[in-house]
C-alpha cells in the first residue's frame, strides 16, 4: 500500500528513512493516532499531543498539551522541539499546518475510508520502525470487520442519517470516513450524492425517511433529551444514539468498531 500524502508535505517526502527513525520526537495532532501511537508502543517518542487526545488517559493526563486540533500553539510545538508532526488533512489546519512545516518535517495523513485507515497504520509503522505491530494490527481489524457481513439488513430497511451537529443540524455525505464505515456494516447513507457534511432539516429528514437516525456523541454531545425532542418532530423514524468515536476514530479504535457495530444492530 502506498500512502496518501498532501502537496503540503511533498517537500518532506523522503521522511521514511532510517537515519529519521532513529531520531524521533512526534507531536501529534489528530486524536485518533494519538491512540494508536500509544497502541503501538510509542510512549517515549511521543512529547506532544492536543487537548483533544484524550485517550489513553494517562497520556492526556501527563503529555505536553499543544493547543486544539484546530488552534495549535506554534511556540509550544517549537519548544518540545519535535522531529516529526502528525497531522491530518480534514481535522487540521492547512495555514497552520504550512507554519509548523517551516521548521520540522510534517507528515500529512489524508483518511476517508477504512482502506485508507489501513494505509495510515502500515505508513506510520515504516515512519516509526513499529511495522511488524502495525501488520498484526491491520490484520487483526480485518478479521474483526468480516463479522459485519452477517448485518441483518436488506435493500428496504437500511437507510439511515447520522447527525454530528445541532443548530444547524449537520450530517455526512458519501465521501466521509463515517459513511464508509457505516456502509462496511451494511447500512445505506440517504445522504450519500452530498459532499462532505451537509446540513439538513427535520423538514428534509421527514421527506427522505430514513430507518434510522443516528446521533453521534461527537462532535456535538447529542444526548438522551436530544433523542425524545426528535422523536416528536420524526416519530416514524428510529432514533439512536450512537458513540462517534466508533465511527469516525481510525487506527487501533477500528479493532473495537465491530463488536460495537454488532452490538448496535440487537437495538434496531
Amino acid at each position: 500500500m502506498v500512502a496518501k500524502l498532501h502537496p503540503l508535505i511533498y517537500h518532506n517526502r523522503n521522511i521514511v528513512t532510517q537515519s529519521f527513525v532513529k531520531k524521533l520526537k512526534i507531536v501529534c495532532l489528530v486524536p485518533s493516532i494519538t491512540e494508536l501511537l500509544h497502541f503501538i508502543g510509542l510512549e517515549i517518542e511521543v512529547v506532544g499531543i492536543t487537548k483533544f487526545c484524550v485517550h489513553p488517559p494517562l497520556w492526556y493526563k501527563n503529555k505536553t498539551k499543544i493547543g486544539g486540533t484546530k488552534n495549535i500553539q506554534l511556540e509550544k510545538i517549537r519548544q518540545l522541539n519535535p522531529t516529526l508532526i502528525i497531522a491530518n488533512k480534514e481535522e487540521n489546519v492547512q495555514e497552520q499546518i504550512e507554519a509548523v512545516g517551516s521548521f520540522t518535517h510534517v507528515w500529512l495523513t489524508d483518511v476517508s475510508t477504512m482502506k485508507d485507515a489501513l494505509t495510515m497504520i502500515e505508513t506510520l509503522g515504516i515512519i516509526t520502525n513499529t511495522l511488524p505491530k502495525a501488520k498484526l494490527l491491520i490484520k487483526e481489524i480485518i478479521n474483526n470487520f468480516k463479522s459485519l457481513s452477517l448485518h441483518p439488513f436488506n435493500a428496504t430497511n437500511n437507510k439511515f442519517a447520522y447527525l454530528i451537529w445541532q443548530n444547524p443540524y449537520m450530517t455526512i455525505g458519501g465521501d466521509t470516513y463515517i459513511h464508509n464505515i457505516l456502509t462496511l456494516a451494511g447500512f445505506e447513507n440517504i445522504f450519500k450524492g452530498k459532499k462532505r457534511y451537509p446540513t439538513t432539516t427535520i423538514a428534509e429528514l421527514k421527506a427522505v425517511s430514513p430507518n434510522y437516525l443516528f446521533l453521534s456523541s461527537e462532535p456535538f454531545p447529542f444526548k438522551e433529551k436530544h433523542v425524545q425532542a426528535l422523536a416528536k418532530e420524526l416519530p416514524n423514524i428510529k432514533i439512536i444514539l450512537v458513540n462517534g468515536e466508533m465511527f469516525s476514530w481510525y487506527g487501533s479504535r477500528l479493532l473495537e468498531t465491530p463488536k460495537y457495530i454488532n452490538e448496535m444492530y440487537q437495538l434496531l
